[in-house]
């Protein structure tokens, strides 16, 4: 890369206040910060998730991954929650983080999700959710049926239309957004982002100096406010040295089956999977 990035990275992780087991599992380590949220009930949701962060663990410590790498690993990591032999239903996880790339000489982060956990990046004091959920409240709103506070007590709020597993066979959004100076991403499950509102995890992120701090606040907002899921927040800041002035340039979508959006959009046919802790 013809500049370096500097980061600062920290994670928190907790079964929440009414759930016997964690079924959260991560990686945080350059150049690969992932959370991936299972499903199935108790162990076949926490092997899936186990699973899937596993698959990319050939990842970790290189400089930077392409997109071929980062597919690979996909593929790799759904063999394996495919294998996971359950009692009830099929075990499965969502799966959302960002990864160092370059493209001809150019820092980057490679996006990639699926399901329902988010990816949040602050720059300066304005916070966006980069990824768009893949949930059958999301489709609603995109039908303009619901509003987003709708969604947070619909009866369908927890019903995911992409997962890895759970008889899903859907693909990842997966798509580029260059590297800037001075941004903060969050990656978490929906256990955070179902306690805290948009403005709250905002306030966290611009209001807490260290990456450390920030999650560990984050975390203890959201066992404040309830704690109704496991929740998982991996906060990381990021520095660019020696080339700052890399061009802000539009997002790159990078999935073959998606629109021409700048933003991942949710799918218009896909079957509903709960992810009530089933």
């Amino acid at each position: 890369m013809t500049s370096t990035i500097q980061l600062d990275w920290a994670a928190e992780s907790d079964r929440g206040r009414r759930r016997a087991v964690n079924e959260d599992s991560f990686v945080a380590a350059p150049p690969l910060f992932l959370v991936a949220d299972g499903m199935g009930g108790h162990d076949a949701g926490a092997q899936a998730s186990q699973a899937a962060v596993e698959g990319f663990r050939s990842l970790v410590g290189r400089a930077s991954v392409s997109v071929d790498d980062v597919q690979e690993a996909f593929a790799m990591a759904a063999r394996a929650v495919g294998e996971i032999e359950t009692v009830r239903s099929a075990a499965g996880t969502t799966l959302a983080g960002i990864a160092l790339s370059e493209q001809g000489d150019v820092a980057y982060w490679l996006v990639l999700n699926i399901g329902d956990s988010r990816i949040y990046r602050l720059f300066g004091d304005v916070l966006e959710q980069v990824s768009v959920d893949h949930s059958a409240v999301q489709v609603l709103i995109d039908r303009g049926e619901i509003t987003a506070a709708d969604a947070e007590t619909h009866a369908q709020r927890n019903v995911v239309t992409r997962a890895v597993g759970a008889g899903s066979i859907a693909a990842p959004d997966y798509w580029l957004l260059p590297a800037r100076s001075a941004e903060r991403f969050l990656v978490c499950s929906d256990g955070l982002s179902k306690e805290l509102s948009f403005t709250a995890i905002r306030d966290v992120l611009v209001g807490e100096e260290s990456p450390q701090a920030a999650a560990t606040r984050l975390l203890y907002e959201a066992l404040r406010n309830g704690g109704r899921d496991n929740i998982t927040v991996v906060v990381v800041d990021a520095r660019l040295v020696g080339d700052d002035d890399t061009p802000t340039l539009p997002s790159a979508i990078i999935s073959d089956d998606v629109d021409e959006d700048t933003v991942p959009r949710a799918p218009r046919r896909e079957e509903g999977i709960d992810h009530a802790d089933v």
